[in-house]
């Protein structure tokens, strides 16, 4: 348990060398990046914490506790408290996307960039806008902003939907185990945890970025008042990445179209390679482990930048 930005986070930790940290996605926890722990550990020191309201992570309970800058703000207190001023970021789904805020925020703390399966918000928030099919894509997010039912559904049977989900949702579906499925669903079915993770979808929709894409009328019907003059509204207008960074997406993803991945490396100022593995959805890190594990390790190494190319298992 690690102290951080106020709250305790539950983390698994190993091996010794730079510090690197493992951001799960929704609806899962640090074991998520089992694979990847076991590979990294022997060159890095690995930190996989169960992110705020997951797992044996507390759970605050109110929305704004998880708005994007709060968890933000924990990620760099984890970095801190391993006794470092910089590490590696690597984030799939909502990890991926406080990922690429925290390497836009701080990037004096950001050695490296690993996203896997997660847009730049920038881009999100343009198809969002613009892009029909991804706004059927996407129409989860908007689901949870109804109180209490969502998580109420989701729980029964013991999380019993976040299985089913995550395996119907999988291209190889054989490589999550029941077992496997048994840690999630474990994970989920904590008190209040669903609650909380489906929070972070409802403090989302209220941050000054999330709105700044609708008419100012709207945003004073619905918040009461027009976000900051100084809230980006196009990828122009967004701080540029300055570290490193790796972009892995599984292409057969069921919720995120892989037109997401398109002019990403306008947003980067750094090194910026893109690795597309045809055969992977969502859950790219568990369903192609193998070929995730020497991506990142290539790419920590420094040994290969600014590449866009599919990645293929040996």
């Amino acid at each position: 348990m690690v102290e951080t930005n106020g709250i305790r986070l539950h983390c698994a930790v190993e091996g010794e060398g730079p510090l690197v940290l493992l951001l799960h996605g929704f609806p899962e926890c640090w074991y998520s990046w089992r694979h990847q722990i076991a590979a990294l550990a022997p060159h890095y020191r690995v930190v996989a914490p169960d992110l705020r309201g997951y797992n044996e992570s507390d759970r605050p309970d109110a929305v704004d506790a998880y708005r994007t800058d709060v968890l933000v703000a924990d990620v760099h207190g984890l970095i801190e408290a391993f006794g470092q001023s910089r590490a590696t970021i690597v984030g799939h789904d909502w990890g991926g996307a406080i990922a690429w805020l925290f390497a836009t925020r701080h990037p004096e703390a950001t050695e490296r960039l690993a996203v896997l399966n997660c847009p730049h918000p920038a881009i999100m928030a343009e198809h969002l806008r613009r892009n029909p099919r991804q706004l059927l894509r996407s129409w989860y997010m908007f689901f949870f902003q109804i109180p209490w039912l969502p998580e109420t559904l989701l729980g029964l049977n013991r999380a019993w939907a976040i299985a089913q989900g995550i395996r119907r949702s999988a291209v190889h579906a054989d490589r999550i185990t029941d077992d496997d499925l048994e840690h999630l669903r474990d994970a989920a079915s904590r008190p209040g945890a669903l609650r909380a993770a489906i929070n972070y979808y409802r403090a989302m929709l209220r941050t000054p970025e999330a709105r700044a894409g609708l008419p100012a009328w709207w945003q004073r019907f619905l918040y009461g008042s027009p976000v900051p003059s100084d809230t980006p509204r196009t990828r122009d207008e967004w701080p540029r990445i300055t570290a490193p960074t790796l972009l892995i997406w599984g292409e057969r993803d069921v919720a995120l179209g892989p037109e997401l991945v398109e002019g990403t490396e306008t947003l980067i100022t750094a090194p910026f390679t893109l690795r597309r593995i045809p055969d992977a959805g969502h859950w790219v890190q568990q369903e192609q482990p193998e070929l995730v594990n020497a991506l990142l390790l290539e790419f920590l190494s420094g040994q290969r930048d600014v590449e866009t190319t599919d990645a293929k298992p040996a």
